[in-house]
C-alpha cells in the first residue's frame, strides 16, 4: 500500500504518511498543494496527479514560497574556527546557489544543476538569453566563473549541503534584508547563498580609488532579501560608522560595506611614511553612515608571503630548527635540493 505525503507551503508542517483512501480525501479537501509518493522523482501539484483525478503534467519542484522575487528561506550552521565551512539545511523544493568548486558534501536527496549566470532567474529556463549573458558577464568581471551550481532538495523531509571556503579565514552569514537589500563586497568574496540572490557589479567611479584602493574599479554587489555567505581572510571585525565618521584602513583589508558608505583613498602621510612605513602610498578611507567589515589577513598578503618563502620563487629555505640546517633536511628524507 502506497504512503502519501502532502505539503502546502514551506511554513506548514508536512502531512502524512496517508494511505490511498486518506490521501484521496485529503486531496479533495485541499487540492491546492503538493504531494509525494514512493516512486515520484519530485513533489507534484495535487491537481496534476492522476490518482486524484487530475491531469498529469511535468511540474517543477515544490516552490518554497508564493510570489516571485523573494529568495528561499534556508537554515544553516557555520562549522569550524580558522578553516570554516557552512552547512545549509533545505526543505523540499528549496535551493541554494554556490560558486563552482565550493561543494564539500551533500545528501543524496539534493540534486545539482549547473546554470549560466547567478541562478537568480530560476535556472536554465528562467530569463532570456540576454539576461543570462549579462548575468554571466557580471560574474566574470567580478572574478567569478561563468557558471553557478544550484543545489535543490528534490526529496522529502530535510536535506543538507555544505560548502567550504577556499583558504583560511571566516565565513560570514548575512541576511540581505537586514542590510537594505544590497551589500558591496570585494571581488570573489561570495561563497554561497539562497536561490534568488542576485550577483551584480559595483563600479568605482573615482579614478584614484579604483587605482589605489586595493579593490580595483569593479567590486561585487549582492542584492536581494535572502541569506548570503561571504568569505574573508583571517578574522573579521564589524564596525558601525556614524554619519561623517571616517575609518582609515589598509587597502587590502576591506571585505564588505553598506552602499551608504563612501570609499575613497588618502596618502599615508609624509615621504618617510610612504617609503619606509611598509603600508604603501595610500590608505583606504571609509566614511559613514553604515556598516563595514574588515579582514585581518587579505589573501594577497598571505599569498605574497608564501611566494616569497618558496624556493622556486627565489625564496630562502630555512630549516626546522635543527643545528644541521639543510643537511638535517636531507637526512630527514627531504630530497628537494
Amino acid at each position: 500500500m502506497a504512503q502519501w505525503f502532502f505539503s502546502y507551503g514551506k511554513n506548514t508542517d508536512r502531512i502524512g504518511p496517508l494511505d490511498d483512501a486518506a490521501a484521496r480525501a485529503q486531496a479533495q479537501r485541499q487540492p491546492d498543494g503538493y504531494c509525494w509518493c514512493e516512486g515520484f522523482a519530485e513533489w507534484k501539484p495535487i491537481r496534476s496527479v492522476a490518482e486524484f483525478g487530475g491531469t498529469p503534467l511535468a511540474p517543477p519542484p515544490i516552490p518554497p514560497a508564493m510570489g516571485s522575487g523573494r529568495a528561499d528561506e534556508i537554515d544553516y550552521r557555520i562549522v569550524g574556527t580558522d578553516m570554516q565551512f557552512v552547512e545549509i539545511e533545505l526543505d523540499p523544493g528549496e535551493s541554494a546557489i554556490a560558486e563552482a568548486g565550493a561543494l564539500m558534501y551533500k545528501e543524496a536527496a539534493v540534486q545539482m544543476d549547473t546554470v549560466f549566470g547567478d541562478g537568480s532567474s530560476g535556472g536554465q529556463s528562467g530569463g532570456g538569453l540576454m539576461d543570462k549573458l549579462l548575468s554571466a558577464g557580471k560574474r566574470v568581471i567580478t572574478g567569478e566563473s561563468l557558471f553557478t551550481t544550484v543545489f535543490t532538495h528534490a526529496g522529502s523531509g530535510k536535506a543538507k549541503v555544505a560548502f567550504a571556503a577556499p583558504y583560511p579565514g571566516t565565513v560570514m552569514a548575512m541576511k540581505l534584508s537586514d542590510h537594505g537589500g544590497r551589500l558591496i563586497c570585494q571581488k570573489d568574496a561570495f561563497l554561497a547563498g539562497a536561490r534568488g540572490v542576485q550577483l551584480g557589479i559595483f563600479f568605482q567611479r573615482k579614478i584614484l580609488t579604483g587605482l589605489f584602493g586595493g579593490e580595483g574599479f569593479i567590486m561585487q554587489k549582492l542584492e536581494g532579501d535572502g541569506w548570503v555567505f561571504v568569505h574573508a581572510g583571517g578574522t573579521v571585525v564589524q564596525r558601525e560608522l556614524k554619519a561623517g565618521e571616517r575609518l582609515d584602513v589598509d587597502t587590502g583589508c576591506v571585505v564588505a560595506f553598506h552602499d551608504t558608505v563612501n570609499m575613497d583613498v588618502k596618502p599615508v602621510g609624509g615621504i618617510k611614511s610612504m617609503l619606509f612605513g611598509g603600508e604603501g602610498v595610500f590608505l583606504a578611507t571609509l566614511t559613514g553612515p553604515g556598516t563595514v567589515w574588515l579582514q585581518s589577513l587579505p589573501f594577497s598578503r598571505m599569498a605574497g608571503r608564501m611566494l616569497a618563502a618558496a624556493p622556486q620563487g627565489g625564496g630562502q629555505r630555512r630549516g626546522e630548527g635543527s643545528i644541521l640546517g639543510g643537511l638535517g633536511d636531507i637526512l630527514g628524507g627531504d630530497r628537494n635540493f
